[in-house]
């Protein structure tokens, strides 16, 4: 039977479930190697170097990270599957070549000391850290890729099991790297660059099974798809992640320019990672929508319920660690951090307890434009939180002369709450036009 057809809460937890805790052991690796890092010497030059070398490389990997959500949507069938792994690798070797221009020494150069005038000695390391992340992106791609066609059929448990592979490889090569003494900026992007690598080559070999089903049925729903239509599809999920990404090296350019800016870029990797560990139950949940909502769209009020409720449980429990001794602990003891940069840490966590609420949201809104396929307003909302962002790191950083990473954990509430607002919008609309659909 149909899993759509008698959806129940029950129902989207169990197919929800594997997704989330998959977002959720990624989310657990930035607060892993920090503590790595953290631990090693010149902690707060190389964590400043490691955030900013992951800064660029998850701006360079941006464009392919919806080919999760294209897959679960798109791949019907043999053509589908062709087309659309052709699109993958011609977007995977065009990042790949982004990266090596950005690798180019007069080029990173210009970039992060001309333009964003991070100190010399840190840019040394972060220019290494984004040589070894080379990987990185093109694994990505192709994990994304073949981890959609599991959740199209309904294997979401397969997908926290590459993960598992993921994260057990960060933790054995990043112990290996610690003891080893090698720089925190080196052990970080060297553990997350083979941990990728290994999690794309376990996630081909179990979709293997599922592809010659795949390659032996014909295309019912998808069967003219052309490379020139993915395009179309894909090119405003492209600029999504481009633009929601691309925020990273502005909020970098910033820092170095604001109050406590070393202490600030140190500090920022640490309660980012935190928040994010939240965010990855929202993050989670698109993917779950789409597979989810049915072809006529009659899940979507249960779907939306579980949204909400979503969004309130993620609110209460970083709330709970924000405003408790529970911060000290992970700060000082799990993470590391020295009490200075700790005591750095504690105020723009507070200010981001409203982000993994409105990242469920926001996600959820994505999910149902892709459904829909108009995908155009979701690159609109996302330049809308980039302006928003530069917007008012302008001021705090610039007008008012605050703290650095306090200025960034403000922006970034209110970009995404802008964000929110318009989609929400949009997603009334879409709605709309469904129930308009089940009265014809």
């Amino acid at each position: 039977m149909d899993i759509t057809e008698r959806l129940t809460s029950r129902t989207i937890f169990r197919f929800w479930s594997p997704l989330a805790l998959t977002w959720l052991m990624m989310a657990l690796e930035q607060p892993i190697l920090i503590a790595f890092i953290a631990r090693l010497n010149d902690a707060k030059f190389n964590l400043a170097a490691f955030g900013i070398a992951g800064s660029f490389a998850m701006i360079i990997e941006s464009p392919i990270i919806m080919l999760m959500s294209a897959s679960t949507a798109l791949v019907t069938g043999r053509h589908s599957y062709k087309k659309l792994k052709k699109f993958t690798d011609i977007l995977n070797a065009v990042i790949t070549t982004m990266q090596i221009i950005m690798l180019i020494p007069p080029v990173f150069r210009f970039i992060v000391i001309g333009l964003m005038e991070v100190p010399e000695d840190i840019a040394r390391l972060a220019h290494i850290a984004l040589l070894v992340f080379l990987p990185w992106a093109a694994s990505i791609g192709y994990r994304r890729f073949y981890q959609g066609i599991l959740i199209r059929n309904n294997l979401t448990r397969r997908v926290t099991y590459g993960t598992l592979v993921r994260l057990s490889v960060i933790v054995i090569t990043g112990l290996l790297l610690y003891t080893a003494g090698v720089k925190g900026a080196y052990v970080g992007a060297g553990a997350m660059s083979l941990a990728v690598l290994c999690e794309a080559i376990a996630t081909r070999l179990m979709v293997s099974k599922t592809l010659k089903t795949l390659l032996l049925k014909e295309d019912k729903e998808n069967g003219n798809l052309k490379l020139r239509s993915i395009a179309r599809f894909y090119y405003p999920l492209a600029l999504t992640s481009v633009l929601s990404l691309g925020v990273h090296p502005f909020v970098t350019f910033f820092l170095g320019r604001s109050y406590m800016a070393v202490e600030s870029l140190a500090v920022l990797p640490v309660v980012s990672s935190l928040v994010f560990i939240f965010r990855s139950l929202g993050l989670s949940y698109q993917e779950a929508n789409i597979a989810l909502i049915g072809k006529e769209k009659q899940n979507y009020w249960i779907l939306r319920d579980f949204a909400v409720y979503l969004g309130l449980l993620v609110t209460v429990m970083i709330t709970v660690l924000a405003f408790t001794p529970l911060a000290d602990f992970w700060f000082i003891n799990i993470s590391g951090l020295s009490k200075e940069l700790a005591d750095l840490s504690y105020l723009p966590l507070k200010i981001m307890i409203l982000l993994p609420a409105l990242t469920v949201y926001l996600n959820f809104q994505r999910s149902c434009l892709i459904i829909n396929g108009n995908t155009g307003p979701m690159s609109i909302s996302t330049a809308i939180e980039l302006i928003s962002i530069i917007a008012v790191l302008l001021v705090c950083v610039v007008f008012l002369n605050l703290v650095g990473v306090v200025a960034a954990s403000i922006a970034y509430v209110a970009g995404k709450g802008i964000s929110n607002i318009y989609l929400a919008k949009k997603q009334v609309d879409v709605v709309d036009g469904w129930n308009l659909k089940k009265q014809v």
